[in-house]
């Protein structure tokens, strides 16, 4: 059915109305990683204290990190961006420190078998205690892991990023699925 030609300006509106539209509903979609910044500081335009300040934020600020290098992490909030110490973000649940919180009696001297499966299944890597990963990547089995199995008493300290950064969690018992935010995602890890 052809359409009547007094409808096409009408249409040729609706589909302008539909373009304006559509940049403001992209820009409304969050981008980067969420995390916390510990602490209040500064934000340089570069990755290093050499570069100007482009802004601050506060103490325990939620913030999105774009990208981050050994030392510095790209982030943005409400508006500011720039570049901060990777010391002083925290990609946990909690805006802590690495180094805060109860001291809990850990068990230690287990061996850890880690599966490629969800309840011990598939291929696995087992360590001794004090075997200590920093990056999985370089073995080649980075984000493969779903279960693991704790034989003895001993716990592990996983962690979703290299060299112990990002979301961390210790492991005390067996875990057939490991959590959300574990499951095919453990970069590096520290049998205890």
């Amino acid at each position: 059915m052809p359409i009547a030609p007094r409808l096409l300006p009408l249409l040729a509106l609706l589909a302008a109305l539909a373009t304006l539209a559509l940049p403001s509903a992209a820009a409304a979609i969050e981008t980067g990683t969420p995390a916390w910044l510990v602490n209040g500081q500064v934000l340089r335009a570069g990755p290093g204290a050499a570069y100007d300040v482009t802004g601050e934020l506060g103490d325990e600020a939620r913030i999105q990190v774009d990208r981050c290098t050994y030392r510095w992490c790209q982030v943005h909030a409400g508006g500011a961006r720039g570049w901060v110490s990777r010391d002083n973000v925290n990609f946990g649940q909690h805006p802590r420190g690495p180094l805060t919180g109860p001291r809990l009696d850990y068990p230690e001297g287990a061996t850890v078998c880690f599966f490629t499966g969800r309840n011990y299944t598939g291929d696995h890597l087992c360590q001794p205690p004090g075997t200590v990963v920093h990056d999985l990547l370089l073995f080649g089995i980075d984000d493969r892991f779903a279960s693991l199995r704790i034989e003895g008493a001993g716990s592990v300290t996983v962690c979703r990023d290299r060299d112990f950064s990002s979301y961390c969690e210790r492991i005390i018992e067996s875990q057939p699925v490991l959590p959300g935010f574990l499951e095919n995602a453990i970069s590096s890890y520290r049998v205890h």
